[in-house]
C-alpha cells in the first residue's frame, strides 16, 4: 500500500469536517461537534490557526491529523500539539496512522520544535498501545483543565 500526504486547502474543507464527525463517532462524542465549514475555514485558513495533512493510501482518503505550534517556557520553544488523529476503519492496521505520526514527528524537528504532545482518552487502550509502541510516554502527573461555553465567558468578564 502507497501511504502519501497532502496538506489540506479550502476545497477540503468537507473531508475534514466529515473526518470531524467520524472521529466524534468513534470517540463517542458525536453530540459536541458544532464545527462546520465555515468555522473550520475561519480558523485553518483565514486565521491560520490550525493545520491539517491529509493522507491517502492508494490514493483513496484514509486519514488526517490536525494540528497547531504551542508553547514550552521551559524549553524556550514552540512545539506541536497534535489534535487529531484519525484513520479510517478500513485502514486501521495498515500504517496509515504510524506514517502520519510520523510524518508529523519529522516536520516537529523540521520547524526546531522541542516537542510534540497530543491527548489521548483513558479508555482508548488500542491507541494508547499504539502511541506507547511510537515511543510516547503518558503524563500522568498532568491533568488537563477546560473552560467553555457560559463559564469561559463568565470568567472572561
Amino acid at each position: 500500500m502507497e501511504i502519501t500526504f497532502r496538506y489540506a486547502d479550502r476545497q477540503d474543507l468537507g473531508l475534514i469536517l466529515e473526518y470531524i464527525k467520524e472521529l466524534a463517532e468513534y470517540e463517542k462524542l458525536q453530540d459536541e461537534v458544532v464545527a462546520t465549514e465555515e468555522i473550520l475555514e475561519e480558523w485553518i485558513f483565514n486565521q491560520k490557526k490550525a493545520e491539517v495533512i491529509l493522507a491517502q493510501a492508494d490514493g483513496k482518503e484514509a486519514g488526517f491529523i490536525l494540528f497547531f505550534h504551542n508553547f514550552s517556557t521551559f524549553l524556550g520553544r514552540a512545539g506541536i500539539y497534535l489534535e487529531d488523529l484519525f484513520v479510517r476503519s478500513e485502514y486501521r492496521g495498515a500504517g496509515v496512522g504510524k506514517a502520519l505520526l510520523k510524518k508529523l514527528a519529522s516536520i516537529t524537528v523540521e520547524r526546531g520544535c522541542g516537542r510534540l504532545e497530543w491527548s489521548c482518552l483513558d479508555w482508548n487502550q488500542k491507541s494508547i498501545d499504539f502511541y506507547r509502541s511510537m515511543g510516547a510516554v503518558s503524563m500522568d502527573e498532568w491533568t488537563v483543565y477546560r473552560v467553555t461555553g457560559d463559564s469561559l465567558k463568565q470568567l472572561g468578564e
